[in-house]
């Protein structure tokens, strides 16, 4: 069973940067497209961006566009989110995901069916 670990959130003041991992175990990982998504408070859980297995193709909300970039190293089984230019908005717990049947980025939420246990960014304005 592929589990996935993310690290590398935290407090940090607007406009600064955080890069966040999700380590994923199995031998598998390589194959799934996998997808970063957020949760504030008070609010529904959305997506953030999404890479496809080879991490060639790259999906992107409106809201992170220009300031977000995901990215994956399949030899360390690790995708990454690196955020810049974080607003106070950007505040929430953020979660990795993987679509293990599908090697493309979907926006079906239900077609992630592993997820990471969340690391929480909070930026200060």
């Amino acid at each position: 069973q592929v589990q996935l670990v993310e690290s590398g959130g935290g407090l940090v003041q607007a406009g600064g940067s955080l890069r966040l991992s999700c380590a994923a175990s199995g031998r598998t990982f390589s194959s799934f497209a996998m997808a970063w998504f957020r949760q504030a408070p008070g609010k529904e859980r959305e997506i953030v961006a999404a890479i496809n297995w080879s991490g060639v193709s790259t999906y992107y909300a409106d809201s992170v566009k220009g300031r977000f970039t995901i990215s994956r190293d399949n030899t360390k089984n690790t995708v990454y989110l690196q955020m810049n230019s974080l607003k106070p908005e950007d505040t929430a717990v953020y979660y990795c995901a993987a679509a293990q049947y599908s090697t493309t980025w979907t926006l079906a939420t239900m077609e992630y069916r592993l997820w990471g246990q969340g690391t929480q960014v909070t930026v200060s304005s």
